[in-house]
């Protein structure tokens, strides 16, 4: 493009972060020891079925900690299966949510439980604001439910409540119908409202056997899982995600011209990326967190788990052809139409390739000269340990141990098509 200025993009450096490696080496003999403790409490009888609800999202050793908690309720001779707990994704097809779950690495052959997907919904009660409560009928029909999450901050909203295994009883074990009604009651009542009044209700009113929560170190490791009590589910959550911003993956820096994503994904986040990371939300419902400051956000591609959905990928400024080609429309519109933020659905500026992207951003950070911006990339924002970083945070690294160049500064590698190489391979 003649407008574009012939930029000389400055060398990279690659750091890598130390965070705090706290981890649980032994997911399943932790999850199989919480459920052995915790079963002279619970309310089963041999034969009873257990519908085990699993979200979208890429969890650390998801397959694990799924086929963990088959074993445990085997051993107290229930009959578990798993149905997908994800609202409006996989196209808000049955058939579509259980590849969800399959691309996830959840399948009866890895887990040892069959996977019932559906749609159809059973109204269980009201919330305190009047709002019907509604969940999968195959769970309402089983004996038992077993809610199933990672803790973490929600990409829309800040409070002790998040993204967990509250949200996933009221949105995930919603289905569409649930989903798209809780989206809009948002709108009125906000995220925090809406998500304990409604899992609330879920508590009161249906027989939720125990939940089972993970929070995930910055090295996409389980940093600890819990089994918890129907009545402690609540508390324990609060609990986990306090541990888990103690914990949490950041940037180096908390100021950046532009920042550089190779991928995003609905596995990786339900904005394709972790808003709390770039520190821009894109939503009205919320303010972008105070930090880090991030001008501008080029994003390069689309993860294959994602499946075309995009939602979300109008928070970035600028992204890619070989992005754009990649998305579905009809699944990146249901995600924005059931969450009723359609704002998060529009396109950003396209470009050609990563050097035309990033030319373009650093073209629009104001006057700071090209040489002198600092740049960041990533690969998503679940990785973060190894990170490249323009020369000019070069002065600020001699005061940091918690950096480790391991790369010196060189040239970002470009392919014939303009498209930088992948991270990791250059």
């Amino acid at each position: 493009m003649d407008i574009l200025d012939k930029v000389d993009f400055p060398p990279m450096i690659r750091v890598r972060q130390k965070f705090n490696p706290i981890r649980i080496e032994n997911v399943q003999g932790a999850i199989l020891g919480q459920i052995r403790a915790l079963a002279p409490e619970l309310p089963i009888r041999p034969g009873q079925s257990v519908a085990l609800a699993c979200p979208s999202r890429g969890l650390a050793d998801y397959p694990l900690i799924v086929k963990s908690v088959v074993t445990g309720l085997k051993e107290l001779k229930l009959k578990p299966f798993i149905i997908p707990a994800m609202g409006s994704h996989g196209t808000a097809t049955a058939c579509g949510q259980e590849k969800v779950l399959n691309d996830l690495g959840i399948a009866e052959s890895t887990v040892g439980a069959p996977i019932r997907s559906n749609l159809e919904v059973v109204t269980v009660g009201k919330t305190k604001e009047g709002i019907p409560v509604n969940i999968d009928r195959l769970a309402h029909e089983s004996d038992h439910i077993v809610p199933l999450n990672r803790i973490k901050e929600h990409t829309g909203f800040e409070a002790d409540i998040q993204s967990g295994l509250m949200k996933l009883m009221v949105i995930g074990l919603g289905k569409t119908e649930g989903a798209k009604r809780y989206h809009q009651a948002i709108l009125s009542y906000g995220y925090h409202d809406v998500i304990l009044s409604g899992a609330r209700t879920v508590l009161q009113n249906c027989s939720i056997l125990f939940g089972v929560g993970s929070i995930e170190n910055a090295y996409h490791q389980v940093a600890d899982v819990g089994v918890f009590k129907k009545e402690e589910i609540e508390g324990r959550e609060r609990a986990f995600l306090a541990k888990y911003r103690e914990i949490k993956a950041r940037l180096p820096f908390e100021f950046a011209h532009v920042l550089m994503i190779e991928e995003i994904g609905k596995e990786i986040s339900g904005h394709g990326f972790d808003t709390n990371v770039v520190g821009r939300i894109g939503s009205y419902l919320g303010p972008d967190p105070e930090k880090p400051v991030v001008k501008r956000i080029m994003v390069s591609d689309l993860t294959d788990k994602t499946n075309g959905n995009a939602s979300s990928v109008s928070t970035a400024d600028v992204i890619t052809r070989r992005l754009f080609n990649k998305m579905d429309y009809q699944k990146t519109a249901i995600n924005t139409i059931v969450g009723a933020q359609i704002e998060l659905g529009k396109t950003p500026l396209i470009m050609e390739n990563d050097c035309d992207a990033l030319r373009v951003c650093m073209m629009a950070v104001g006057l700071t000269p090209y040489a002198e911006q600092k740049i960041m990339r990533i690969k998503n924002t679940l990785y973060l340990d190894e990170v490249d970083i323009s020369q000019a945070y070069a002065s600020e690294l001699a005061d940091r141990n918690d950096l480790k160049i391991i790369k010196p500064a060189r040239s970002l590698k470009l392919d014939k098509n303009g498209y930088f190489s992948r991270f990791g391979d250059d």
